[in-house]
């Protein structure tokens, strides 16, 4: 067992505890860390982005049901999650959690993996950022602003805010985030105020049944007049409707920063999950609704009108100058969604960095700033490896929407719903493999559903093998779509070769991997699948 204790800071604690930096604690309650997890998830553009594809190639009308489903299936694994975060407060989340349930050469495999998600994902939304940025001020005031200008701001503005105290980050996206829920909010309303839309209520739309119809027919554009045949599949409109949450799971690793950590996280990991479930579900159904399920199967055959899904009920139901909101609050909204992977990235990099695994790295990477406590070499790092990225599809003449968004974001993706499933079969494997913390081990919310959650993550997984090419759509013949795969297998290679080294060259270190936590010694015992005792 170790010997050396990581007390729970409910006081303001020194900034190196056990020898490793720590994180600004008490920093934000449970609304800050709920505002920087949801805006992970991007609302607004997830509701925009993804429900038009879903309605239009996916399950047709059926594509709330689909989103119903995907709550379920993440609220089952929302439960494992949280029991295990009332008992390991670790920054890298995923990379803790993994580690003490299913032993430390996986867990180094998962953070490896979930920090690549996040560094790419900042670098996915920059470019998205950019694009919608660039269109809107074109409509707006006619100027023809390159994308990449928008971008280097983003770059900026992201390293600049995560420097300082990360409750500065938090009221930043709750600014954002709160309007552009209200947005959302005010268009569901909208249909609701004015008694449905022209085709009726579409209470089909609700039965989990149609999650898993296929969108089939002929449909009709009501802005061009095109009628074409629908031939969708119900694995696109699943996949994109979980693809809508990516994020949310970010709320574990703020805990070191908040206040009382063991209540408050798995608060908001459930808050997170559920409220953006019934929230995604309403307003996708009422959007349908507003819209016409028809019209709307119609709308979406045409990427030039598929956004006419949301804005129509705007334009009819409220007017014109709530459409013109609605388009600026989708630039503030990804701009606050890349803002938190920024966060999320460079708090990973850090988390693994202090354990100093890797050579170099908890004295560089692995340090907080002396005043604001703030991962703040990581962050720089993670800006730069993001401004790589995008100077690579910039210099190469590559779209940031159809390219750099849309591959990134793939790749994100891909890496971390691998890591979920580890992490959903790590609930199991710490409660009742290694059988820790009895008083919590039960046989549904720490084995069934995590169990179930696990399998519904590794399905979804193979939805994305399975829909990859269509989710990548012009890029899908781009040399970079087909090296996912190979990215995502290499890292996760990587991560085994660096466990595996450690543990025989440097057992000392290797007791470490995904161990510094705010946690009593107890808690850090040996997983039961590595013979090197703790120190």
């Amino acid at each position: 067992m170790d010997t050396e204790q990581l007390p729970h800071q409910h006081n303001t604690p020194p900034t190196r505890t056990g020898g490793h930096h720590r994180l600004k604690p008490n920093a934000i309650g449970l609304v800050g860390v709920l505002f920087l997890s949801v805006a992970s998830a991007a609302p607004i553009t997830a509701m925009v982005g993804n429900v038009p594809i879903a309605i239009g190639f996916g399950n047709g009308a059926g594509a709330p049901a689909g989103y119903l489903v995907a709550t379920v299936v993440l609220g089952l694994f929302a439960l494992g999650y949280a029991a295990m975060a009332r008992h390991i407060t670790s920054t890298g989340a995923f990379y803790g959690f993994v580690s003490q349930g299913l032993g430390r050469v996986p867990g180094m495999v998962a953070g490896l993996l979930t920090t690549l998600a996040y560094i790419v994902f900042e670098a996915a939304l920059v470019g998205i950022f950019g694009f919608f940025a660039s269109s809107l001020v074109l409509d707006l005031f006619g100027w023809d602003v390159h994308w990449v200008v928008f971008a280097v701001l983003m770059l900026v503005l992201n390293a600049t805010l995560t420097y300082f105290d990360v409750n500065l980050t938090a009221k930043v996206l709750g600014a954002f985030l709160v309007t552009e829920v209200a947005m959302l909010g005010l268009m569901a309303g909208s249909v609701l105020f004015r008694g449905g839309g022209p085709q009726g209520w579409s209470w089909e739309s609700l039965n989990p049944v149609s999650a898993f119809t296929n969108a089939s027919g002929a449909a009709t554009n009501p802005i061009t007049g095109a009628t074409v045949a629908v031939a969708g599949s119900a694995g696109i409109g699943l996949f994109f409707a979980f693809w809508s949450w990516v994020g949310f799971e970010s709320s574990a690793m703020y805990g070191e920063e908040s206040k009382n950590p063991k209540r408050i996280i798995p608060k908001a990991i459930m808050i997170s999950v559920l409220g953006i479930g019934i929230f995604y579900v309403l307003v996708s159904w009422l959007a349908i609704v507003g819209t016409g399920p028809q019209n709307a199967i119609g709308l979406a055959q045409d990427g030039d009108t598929a956004a006419q899904i949301f804005y129509g009920p705007v334009e009819n139901n409220i007017g014109h100058w709530a459409v013109v909101l609605f388009q600026i609050l989708l630039v503030t909204g990804s701009f606050a969604c890349g803002m938190a992977f920024h966060n999320s990235a460079a708090r990973y990099i850090y988390a693994i960095g202090r354990e100093g695994v890797i050579p170099g790295t908890a004295n560089t990477v692995g340090r907080t700033h002396p005043k604001h406590k703030s991962p703040h070499i990581a962050s720089f790092v993670q800006t730069g490896i993001a401004t790589v990225i995008v100077g690579f599809f910039l210099l190469s003449g590559r779209d940031p929407y159809t390219s750099l968004y849309t591959l990134m974001a793939i790749l994100g993706t891909g890496a971390i719903l691998i890591v979920q499933s580890l992490a959903a079969f790590s609930v199991i494997g710490y409660f009742h493999v290694r059988r820790q913390h009895p008083e919590t081990r039960h046989w549904f919310r720490t084995f069934l559903a995590p169990g179930l959650g696990g399998v519904g993550m590794l399905v979804v997984t193979a939805l994305l093998l399975q829909n990859a090419g269509f989710a990548a759509g012009p890029a899908a013949s781009d040399w970079v779509f087909t090296a996912i795969p190979i990215t995502i297998g290499a890292v996760a290679v990587l991560g085994l070769v660096i466990a595996l080294i450690t543990k025989y060259r440097a057992p000392g270190v290797y007791e470490q991997i995904g161990r510094v936590a705010l946690e009593e010694a107890h808690e850090r015992t040996p997983d039961s699948g590595d013979s090197t005792p703790s120190h």
